[in-house]
């Protein structure tokens, strides 16, 4: 039997890859106000960092239970197999809403073959794990096969970014009310990453745009000594950003000899938090082995 790779949307994976691939996705829930919409459906993100450029506050919130529920029960009438690929637990509350859909849509149909997988990522770093396991099963490889693939691609895949203004981390509870006016003041320019519990977490802070991209390749190299990076699909995405997007690029293009690259824009979802001019870089820092 074929597996059928569900994911949401903050796995931010371009539209050609989703069609391309038959990966069906659950939007994220964007609140501007007290209005709702669907990230990437009802709201694009061009719009979003237009509006956060003028000031606009946006929220977030996870896929409802009901919308998993509906969705998994839609599945199981059809007796397909399906793996869910889930934004990390450490940023969202999706995975475990979609364990408790699970739970209940398995009380009506105990044969409902479903395994829900933490990515412990977000953007890109997300939509590697996703494009992977949906390479892998239009392929015809067997549930265990992705699933094995899944746990490696998640111990070992690297987040590297940097916002535009730590403005948004402020606004999205992630520095504080003084660490951003400072931030602000010195235009410091802070460096992320993702830990292995799938949260954020700071790593450097750095005094103006010039130094960034370059000290992203160093931290790159750092961490991927024992990988052979032009034998990899390689992440980017960015906040409405795509000249430093491809910059970055060519920088990796240069010293690694990549060619095999995913660019597209951050989605609503993840976005909202870290806004516009963000720049993300996703890689393994071992390769995997089929």
């Amino acid at each position: 039997m074929s597996v059928k790779i569900l994911t949401d949307s903050a796995c931010d994976l371009p539209k050609d890859l989703i069609e391309e691939y038959d990966i069906d996705v659950i939007p994220l829930v964007v609140i501007d106000d007290d209005k709702e919409y669907l990230d990437n459906v009802s709201i694009k993100p061009k719009v979003l960092y237009d509006n956060m450029r003028g000031g606009q506050v946006y929220k977030t919130a996870q896929v409802p239970l009901k919308v998993f529920e509906n969705k998994f029960e839609d599945i199981a009438n059809k007796g397909e197999s399906v793996i869910y690929i889930s934004f990390s637990s450490g940023l969202s509350a999706t995975y475990q809403a979609s364990i408790i859909a699970k739970n209940s849509i398995k009380e009506k149909y105990p044969n409902f073959d479903i395994d829900i997988v933490d990515s412990k990522s977000a953007s890109l770093g997300f939509g590697l794990l996703v494009y992977k396991a949906a390479r892998m099963a239009k392929e015809g490889k067997n549930k265990d096969e992705i699933l094995s693939m899944l746990e490696f691609y998640i111990r070992n895949i690297e987040h590297i970014f940097t916002v535009d203004d730590i403005e948004y981390l402020f606004r999205g509870g992630r520095v504080s009310r003084t660490q951003a006016f400072v931030g602000g003041l010195l235009n410091i320019k802070p460096i992320l990453d993702v830990s292995v519990e799938g949260k954020l977490q700071p790593l450097e802070k750095l005094r103006g745009k010039s130094k960034v991209l370059k000290r992203m390749l160093e931290i790159m190299d750092d961490r991927a000594k024992e990988a052979d990076l032009n034998a990899q699909t390689i992440g980017i995405s960015h906040g409405d950003n795509l000249d430093n997007a491809l910059r970055l690029k060519k920088m990796i293009e240069e010293k690694y000899g990549c060619i095999d690259f995913i660019i597209n824009e951050i989605g609503c979802a993840i976005g909202a938090h870290s806004g516009p001019g963000t720049i993300a870089l996703f890689f393994l820092d071992k390769n995997y082995e089929d």
